[in-house]
């Protein structure tokens, strides 16, 4: 059975018991961000805050006078490290008497204490000295100036992106007609490459054969950290020159033997080209993808800064002689009044740290947790929504007896109705197996970065082991993924039965996917590198001479180039993803032809009549009309 047309398929809800996990673990994570922006304080993060709780430059005013430096000196600002902090011994009484203007000056004695600076020297009085937010101030000039700099040249940014739009559009339509040459000539110049290395190779040897030294082995001279010392031995040249050799004669035999799988390979690729030319509105679709991504990555990380700074100021009793009431937890506004000033005069309710005492900032670590979880989640789930929109569309391309009359009217809105209506929760599914890989991976990060300073090589041999498995996982779960997408797009089925079908599909055709799969890769490869590498440089380098005065009125000239550079590499990207997509897209299909088609006219082949001169088959002509 042969899906003739894919978007009239009969199809059910699947893995609707993910669907529903999902449904409910976003309105968990609506709660956990409701929550959060509740409790939470962003301004915790951008300014310091004093021994009072209370934001440097908030709420009290420092008047600094024209003898002191330009930093606010007082306890009152710095119980907490500011952007730059300072600890001054024995501060003078004239200092002291101009510090703040609304709270009360509290001096006291340098104790080793995280808080207090190092180990008081003899008996001198201290306050702690903080600089009135300098870095902030230099953080924001730079910010304005990126800014000017935005202002002066948005023209020109905006010209480079669109002229990386149309150069990654005309690099696809290009590939249609000239696949076949870019390939045999990447082949040709691969070969030209490795036999100049070869004739290079053997001429260093043959001229170190008069050199004195130049006969010693590899194993006299050791391991050196100057590689410039293995380089005047003329063992090391002939290893290359046989390394280079055996690799030659690698490249020539796969020529030989897999000249039929490459022919596949390029007629795939320009069939890729014409399915697109067809289905345009694909190449917008990573738009929506970017946008859905964006709004993920802001929901989680304006989450995090609120569940980060939702933490309440926590109060403890300090004192110089000996109380009972020591580092318990006060509250500055009533302590004058409470028993504990009777029993203990000279204690002080000073801010300690941020914390809290309630059920939700004791479980505050698993909401952070949960954030990052969900993040995760999401964000693969939009990935996979759009692979499996993008599979869809091309799907009912190439499943289209009659091109382009058997192709829906709008295939990529057709695709992605299906796939949410029929599909969210094997999306959800396989975006759930991704998810728990990668948040074991981001652990596994965070214990690494814990134990560097660690002596037990078991332990970071053992964690070595672990990152680099779990890596693995999850690239080949991209992978299966990616297909088992493919296959629910065509076939309308769960996302195991989609995933099982798709791997014993590939494995079936092992030599086929690393042939197409690696020819594609390179040639991506070097679209991007076009178009982000070449015109980026040149169109803000002065070479082009309508940018030249602006270019001498910014303030940061990489601002511009960055800009651009990113932002073509998205646009290629974007582009080039698309094309990826539809390769992998038709390859599956193209197997599937194969095996359940014989050119009948009751089962008459679906792929292009390129495909079918390449592989020597044709379809009954009965079966065409």
């Amino acid at each position: 059975m042969s899906p003739v047309r894919v978007s009239h398929l009969s199809r059910g809800c699947t893995d609707v018991l993910c669907c529903i996990l999902f449904v409910l673990a976003l309105l968990g994570y609506f709660v956990v961000g409701i929550v959060a922006w509740s409790q939470g304080d962003p301004r915790k993060v951008i300014y310091p805050t004093d021994s009072s709780g209370q934001f440097c430059g908030q709420l009290s005013s420092c008047v600094a006078p024209p003898a002191a430096p330009r930093w606010c000196v007082c306890v009152c600002v710095c119980a907490l490290p500011c952007v730059v902090y300072l600890f001054v011994i024995s501060c003078s009484n004239h200092l002291l008497s101009c510090l703040c203007s609304d709270l009360l000056v509290l001096t006291y004695r340098l104790r080793s204490d995280s808080h207090r600076g190092p180990e008081s020297l003899g008996s001198h009085w201290c306050c702690v000295c903080c600089r009135s937010s300098n870095k902030v101030k230099e953080l924001r000039l730079v910010a304005m100036k990126i800014f000017e700099d935005y202002t002066r040249s948005w023209y020109w940014i905006l010209l480079g992106l669109v002229i990386a739009m149309v150069v990654s559009l005309i690099f696809i339509i290009l590939m249609r007609y000239l696949a076949g040459i870019m390939v045999w000539v990447m082949i040709v110049m691969a070969i030209l490459v490795i036999g100049y290395g070869i004739v290079h190779c053997y001429m260093e040897y043959a001229r170190l054969k008069q050199q004195p030294g130049s006969d010693i082995t590899l194993q006299d001279i050791g391991l050196q950290t100057d590689f410039a010392v293995y380089l005047e031995i003329r063992q090391t040249w002939l290893a290359f020159m046989i390394i280079l050799c055996i690799l030659e004669v690698i490249i020539v035999l796969l020529l030989i033997f897999l000249r039929k799988r490459i022919l596949i390979a390029i007629a795939l690729i320009k069939e890729a080209s014409r399915a697109i030319g067809y289905v345009m509105s694909s190449l917008f679709y990573p738009l929506l993808t970017f946008a859905l991504v964006a709004l993920v990555i802001a929901y989680w990380a304006i989450t995090a800064v609120f569940l980060s700074t939702s933490n309440e100021p926590v109060y403890k009793v300090f004192n110089e002689t000996d109380c009972p009431h020591s580092r318990e937890t006060c509250d500055p506004k009533t302590f004058n009044t409470s028993n504990i000033s009777a029993v203990c005069p000279d204690a002080q309710c000073l801010f300690a740290f941020y914390g809290g005492e309630t059920y939700y900032h004791k479980y505050l670590i698993l909401f952070q947790f949960y954030n990052l979880f969900l993040f995760f989640w999401c964000a693969n789930f939009v990935t996979a929504l759009g692979q499996v929109t993008l599979a869809g569309a091309f799907a009912s391309y190439y499943w289209a007896l009659k091109k382009p009359d058997d192709l829906p009217a709008f295939p990529i809105f057709s695709s992605l109705g299906r796939a949410l209506r029929y599909h969210t929760g094997s999306l959800a599914f396989g975006a759930l197996i991704l998810s728990i890989v990668q948040v074991i991976r981001v652990l596994l990060e965070y214990l690494d970065h814990k134990l560097k300073g660690a002596q037990n090589k078991f332990a970071k041999f053992l964690l070595s082991c672990l990152k680099c498995c779990f890596w693995c996982l999850e690239k080949f779960i991209k992978f299966l993924n990616r297909n088992a997408y493919i296959m629910m797009a065509i076939y309308g089925k769960n996302f195991c039965s989609s995933a099982r079908d798709a791997f014993f599909l590939l494995m079936r055709n092992i030599v086929r996917v690393a042939v197409l799969d690696k020819v594609t890769d390179f040639l991506l490869f070097l679209g991007k590198l076009l178009i982000v590498g070449i015109f980026s440089f040149f169109f803000f380098s002065g070479r082009i001479k309508a940018t030249e005065d602006v270019g001498f009125t910014l303030n940061y000239y990489w601002v511009p180039i960055l800009t651009v550079v990113v932002g073509s590499y998205l646009i290629a990207h974007g582009f080039f993803s698309v094309y990826a997509m539809c390769v992998d897209t038709l390859f599956l299909c193209f197997l599937e032809d194969l095996e359940r088609n014989d050119g009948s006219m009751e089962r008459p082949y679906y792929m292009p009549e390129s495909l079918l001169k390449v592989l020597k088959k044709r379809n009954d002509a009965k079966a065409v009309d």
